[in-house]
């Protein structure tokens, strides 16, 4: 009887082992794996990029001097209005010179005497009635007034200050009767023809401005902003220590009314230009702590799943962003890949995804390039 008691008894406990062998399904997993999961999308396109550094810069005179006597002396006549437009080698201001004109006198007529004496003594040497010792003397005694002579009209020519080059003339210091030196700042003169910029660049960018980099100059002027287009045509060769950036120089290519030299102005230069990049707008890229993923959106037994491509970037512009799959041929343009939220949806491959156009108000840039 207990024998007959323990067969069923045993059935049932080995039912009982059997059944928890098998993995039961949970009525959440269920329902995940039959999840599917709207995303906004959007096609990978190949446009080009612009990679530019923002600097602030100040405009300068193509050229500018600061006037100054060479020779010191009283201030005879000032011939010039301040803010005037002069001309190349115009005389500015007149130094008094009565004492070099006396002076220029003496010297001509030593030299007149000089040029008698060896006139004389060139005739006396070919009758041979000269020593060559005395015709020597002669011939020096010459050459010594007429450097004396020159020497007193280059420095009767320095008592005109002239204008090295056109350009307006600034705020004058002197007056007639002043008594000018070589230290005295009489005026300056600004070569307006044409403007340039000076601004620093961060030594992590000096090898990727050169002369001949293009860049756009914005300044605030009394009637509103100007812009004006521009080229690099100077980079220095050092770093600067304090700053660890390197002073670069460049030229605007037109004149724009308002802007003057001391003026500060925003300075955007193009580092590089990249054709035909692969780009998704930045909110599509997730961040993991292996690196960068995009989610593709692929086709699979009728339906559209997600897939994880890794991914490196390149440039970025406007809300756009150069990606570069680490393996070959894993993106290709037109690719559609989630556009946004990819950080706070739970998305992970193999799901399968509800894909809808991106809406319009999050769309960036309008197609290739």
């Amino acid at each position: 009887m207990r024998s007959a008691l323990l067969i069923p008894l045993l059935s049932v406990a080995a039912l009982c082992v059997c059944g928890c062998g098998k993995k039961a399904v949970s009525p959440a997993a269920a329902s995940a794996a039959a999840q599917v999961q709207p995303v906004e999308v959007a096609p990978l396109t190949r446009r080009d990029l612009v990679e530019s550094l923002s600097l602030v810069g100040s405009l300068a005179p193509n050229e500018t001097a600061q006037i100054r006597a060479e020779i010191a002396g009283q201030v005879r006549a000032v011939l010039f209005e301040e803010g005037q437009t002069v001309v190349k080698d115009q005389v500015l201001l007149r130094i008094d010179d009565s004492e070099l004109r006396a002076q220029l006198a003496q010297a001509e007529a030593r030299f007149k005497l000089t040029e008698l004496n060896l006139k004389r003594s060139e005739d006396l040497t070919q009758a041979r009635s000269m020593s060559q010792a005395e015709a020597d003397r002669t011939r020096s005694e010459y050459a010594s007034a007429e450097a004396e002579l020159q020497l007193l009209r280059v420095r009767l020519a320095k008592m005109e200050i002239k204008a090295p080059f056109a350009g307006i003339a600034g705020a004058r210091t002197v007056s007639p009767g002043d008594y000018v030196t070589a230290s005295t700042s009489i005026t300056t003169i600004d070569d307006l023809s044409r403007l340039k910029v000076e601004f620093q660049v961060p030594e992590r960018f000096v090898e990727q401005v050169k002369p001949g980099s293009k860049f756009t100059l914005r300044a605030q002027t009394p009637s509103g902003e100007v812009s004006a287009a521009g080229e690099v045509y100077f980079t220095s060769s050092i770093i600067e220590r304090a700053s660890r950036s390197s002073q670069v120089k460049g030229w605007l290519g037109t004149v724009v009314p308002g802007l003057k030299p001391g003026m500060f102005a925003n300075i955007d230069i193009v580092l590089q230009v990249r054709r035909g990049a692969l780009t998704v707008p930045e909110a599509a890229i997730l961040a993991k702590p292996g690196g960068n993923f995009v989610i593709a959106v692929r086709s699979r037994d009728g339906a559209s799943v997600a897939e994880e491509v890794a991914v490196r970037l390149g440039l970025r512009e406007r809300g756009l962003v150069e990606v570069l799959p680490l393996k070959e041929g894993a993106l290709a343009e037109d690719q559609p890949v989630v556009a946004s939220g990819v950080g706070a949806l739970i998305l992970y491959p193999g799901m399968k995804l509800a894909p809808r156009p991106q809406r319009e108000e999050f769309r960036v840039g309008g197609g290739g390039s």
